[in-house]
């Protein structure tokens, strides 16, 4: 059995021999690739589709994403800007239009739901030159003040009146069996759903008992 020789010439010579060994070994090891970034997932989107809306007696084609209101299809495609965008979320009454007749939130249906159907916005209603009346009592008696609200405020009180020629009973009527009664009370609660920041309820109502034929 051969001698140990702790020298320090041994020892030096001992850790030469094995870093060597080490960086022989390591160039014969394969490459360690990194992991490829996960990529984000890829949402389909929706083919658009093609319409055609009727919107004050008139026919329009277009082609939209399905997923278009139509209240962004009336303001950014057909530049009828009269019903305003508030709050986006059916609560304000601003874009209210008539539909068959029915006024309805323009910011809560789709335009594709709308095919086949009568359209009138606030600019179909009546021009500078031929008011509505529900327009020329709203100048009158003053019925707005910034503006804003006033092409929902106009289009839901011309088809609230008509709500009530046809008999359909509000929360405030008092007998169900019986024609509800042209009366401030009924006009009150049924236009509840369209507000006015300014405050010009007073002024409203005042308007639209003109055009009803019975006093405010």
């Amino acid at each position: 059995m051969p001698e140990f020789d702790p020298s320090r010439r041994t020892l030096l010579k001992a850790t030469a021999m094995a870093a060597g060994g080490a960086v022989a070994a390591g160039q014969h090891l394969p490459e360690v690739q990194a992991a490829p970034a996960p990529q984000p997932a890829r949402t389909a989107q929706p083919a658009s589709v093609h319409v055609r809306l009727r919107v004050n007696g008139k026919d329009h084609e277009m082609l939209i994403d399905p997923r278009t209101t139509l209240l962004d299809a009336l303001r950014e495609r057909l530049h009828l800007t009269g019903s305003k965008k508030g709050c986006d979320q059916g609560q304000c009454g601003a874009c209210t239009v008539i539909v068959d007749g029915r006024r309805i939130t323009s910011c809560l249906t789709l335009a594709v739901m709308q095919q086949g159907h009568e359209i009138t916005t606030i600019e179909g209603l009546g021009t500078p030159a031929n008011l509505h009346p529900m327009q020329a009592a709203f100048i009158k008696h003053d019925g707005y003040q910034c503006g804003f609200c006033t092409p929902g405020q106009i289009c839901s009180a011309v088809a609230m009146l008509e709500e009530v020629k046809a008999g359909v009973p509000s929360h405030v009527t008092a007998d169900l069996a019986r024609q509800p009664e042209m009366s401030v009370i009924e006009f009150r609660e049924r236009m509840s759903g369209n507000i006015c920041r300014c405050g010009a309820y007073s002024n409203i109502q005042d308007a639209i008992a003109e055009v009803a034929g019975v006093k405010s």
